[in-house]
């Protein structure tokens, strides 16, 4: 079973805001009553420790705080490439071990991937980014973070 609640966002577009499902494999729907999905509200999938994947739509272009906190089984997470703000303690706990950020999102707020403790490799598209302090706490298994020395 998926099942979500939306409410109203900006721009005439949607925010998911809570999952009711129990499935190892999420996909979250492009639109709500034919308008986008654009944005991961907080605590989206708090606590859902049985998901394997999320399909987030290309819609989404924010993620909010503990959105997939954790979500410690979930490996498969294919950010949109419209994707462009992320807030602190999005992953926090997240179970992903690879992680590609889209060119838009130029910013890693503090926490955002705090005790991620299984994330072995990020890779940053943006051509410039600015992480906060604290970003990768607790990443364990994360050796190096591909930043540019310009």
């Amino acid at each position: 079973m998926q099942d979500f609640d939306f409410k109203y966002a900006v721009n005439d577009t949607y925010m998911a805001v809570r999952y009711y499902g129990d499935e190892a494999d999420v996909v979250i729907p492009d639109t709500w009553y034919g308008k986008p999905v654009s944005v991961l509200g907080e605590d989206l999938f708090k606590g859902h420790a049985e998901i394997r994947s999320i399909k987030i739509p290309a819609s989404v272009t924010h993620i909010m705080g503990f959105a997939f906190d954790g979500c410690t089984s979930l490996q498969e997470l294919i950010l949109p490439a419209g994707l462009y703000s992320i807030l602190p303690y999005a992953f926090v706990r997240c179970g992903v071990r690879q992680i590609t950020l889209p060119a838009g999102v130029t910013q890693i707020p503090p926490y955002a991937f705090y005790q991620c403790a299984r994330l072995e490799q990020i890779e940053i598209r943006a051509e410039k980014i600015r992480i906060y302090g604290h970003a990768f706490d607790g990443c364990e298994q994360l050796k190096q973070v591909p930043v540019s020395t310009e």
